[in-house]
C-alpha cells in the first residue's frame, strides 16, 4: 500500500491546488465509506489490534498512541472515518466561537523538496456550535477538542472566547487542546507570555473543575520557544495543574530549506520540525521529570521519528504532514514499531 500511495496516488494529488485536494480527498473518503464494507477493508489494511498498544494518559485510555493532529479535521467532518485508518484519536479544531473564513487564499503551499508543508490557513473553520453538532452523534472516536479564538477578538478578550468553545464542547470531547501557538492568527502568540497564559489556563481550569467530571486540558506550544520560555511553560503547567502539553505546532523558523515556496509566510510543518520537536519534547520531560504527559507532533515521517518522540519523553504522538507525504500505511507501521520495541 506504501509504494502504491508513494507511486501513484501521492504524485496524481500533488499534481493540483493543495487545498482543493484535501478538500476533494475529504469528499473522496467519506463517498467511499459509505459503499458497505468499505470501512471494514481499511480497518483490516491499516488497524493494529494489539492490548500492549493501549495507553492511560490524564485519565483516558487510549487504543494506540497514534492520533491524527489538529488542522485536518477542522470541523469534524470526518472523524469517524479518519479513525478506520488505525488512529488512537482524532483532535479536531482549531474551533473559534464565530464561523470565520480565515486569510485570503492561496494559503497552503507544499515544499516538496523538504518534505514539507507551509500553511497560512488562520483558523478557517464553521465555527464551535457546527462541530458540536457533528460530535452528537460519536460514538466511540477518542476526541481532543481544539480550542482558539477568533480573529477579530482582542487579545485582552481572549479569555472569553476559549471559554465559549470549552463550554460548548464540553460534552462531546474527551479532552481539549488550548492553541495560542498558531502563527496564522494575528498577534495571538502573545498569549504564551507567562502572565496572560497563566490568566487563560486558570479560567479554564476554574470552568473545569466547576464541572461534575474534569476533562483533561492541554496546551499546545510553538517550536520557537527559547529554553527559557519553555522553563516558564513547565512553571505554568505546576501551577494551573492542567493535565500536559502538545509539542510542537508548526514553526516561522525557515532554516535549511530547498524549496522555492520557503519565502511564503505561515507555519512551517513537516520534515524540517522532526529535529526541534524532538528537542523541546526532550527538555520538557526532563526539566519537569516527567511531571506532566506530553503529546509529541512534529516531522513524524517513519516509524524511526515517531519512537524518537516517544523514547524523548511523549506518552503519545500526533501525525499531520507525515500522514499526507507518506499515507495512511505510516500508522500501522509506527505501531507495529512500538509493538517490537515492547518485545
Amino acid at each position: 500500500m506504501t509504494i502504491m500511495y508513494k507511486q501513484l496516488i501521492r504524485p496524481l494529488l500533488f499534481c493540483f491546488d493543495p487545498e482543493k485536494v484535501h478538500y476533494f480527498t475529504f469528499s473522496l473518503i467519506r463517498l467511499l465509506s459509505k459503499i458497505p464494507g468499505v470501512s471494514f477493508i481499511f480497518k483490516a489494511i491499516y488497524e493494529v489490534n494489539d492490548p500492549r498498544l493501549e495507553r492511560e494518559v490524564f485519565g483516558l485510555k487510549f487504543k494506540n498512541p497514534v492520533g491524527l493532529a489538529a488542522g485536518f479535521d477542522k470541523d469534524a467532518k470526518l472523524y469517524k472515518e479518519l479513525s478506520n485508518f488505525g488512529f488512537g484519536f482524532i483532535e479536531i479544531g482549531t474551533v473559534t466561537p464565530k464561523a470565520q473564513d480565515g486569510n485570503p487564499k492561496i494559503r497552503l503551499f507544499r515544499l516538496k523538496e523538504d518534505a514539507a508543508i507551509i500553511n497560512r490557513m488562520g483558523f478557517n473553520n464553521g465555527g464551535v456550535q457546527e462541530a458540536v453538532e457533528r460530535l452528537k452523534s460519536n460514538t466511540n472516536v477518542l476526541i481532543g477538542g481544539n480550542i482558539g479564538k477568533n480573529k477579530l477578538t482582542p487579545n485582552e478578550l481572549a479569555t472569553s472566547d476559549y471559554e465559549i468553545c470549552f463550554d460548548a464542547l464540553y460534552d462531546y470531547v474527551d479532552f481539549f487542546v488550548v492553541n495560542v501557538s498558531s502563527p496564522n492568527t494575528p498577534n495571538l502568540r502573545e498569549l504564551q507570555e507567562k502572565e496572560p497564559l497563566t490568566q487563560l489556563l486558570n479560567s479554564l481550569q476554574n470552568k473545569n473543575l466547576a464541572r461534575p467530571k474534569q476533562k483533561p486540558i492541554l496546551l499546545k506550544i510553538a517550536p520557537d520557544l527559547t529554553n527559557e520560555q519553555l522553563l516558564d511553560i513547565i512553571d505554568i503547567i505546576n501551577t494551573t495543574k492542567i493535565a500536559g502539553v502538545i509539542a510542537t505546532n508548526t514553526t516561522i523558523s525557515r532554516e535549511g530549506l530547498q524549496s522555492e515556496n520557503k519565502v511564503e509566510t505561515g507555519g512551517l510543518s513537516g520534515k524540517p520540525l522532526t529535529k526541534r520537536a524532538t528537542e523541546v519534547i526532550r527538555f520538557l520531560a526532563e526539566k519537569s521529570n516527567k511531571s506532566f504527559p506530553i503529546i509529541g507532533v512534529g516531522g513524524i515521517h517513519s516509524a524511526e521519528d515517531a519512537l524518537e518522540k516517544l523514547e524523548a519523553g511523549a506518552s503519545l504522538i500526533q501525525l499531520y504532514t507525515g500522514f499526507i507525504y507518506e499515507g495512511p500505511a505510516l500508522i500501522k507501521k509506527i505501531n507495529k514499531a512500538i509493538l517490537e520495541k515492547s518485545l
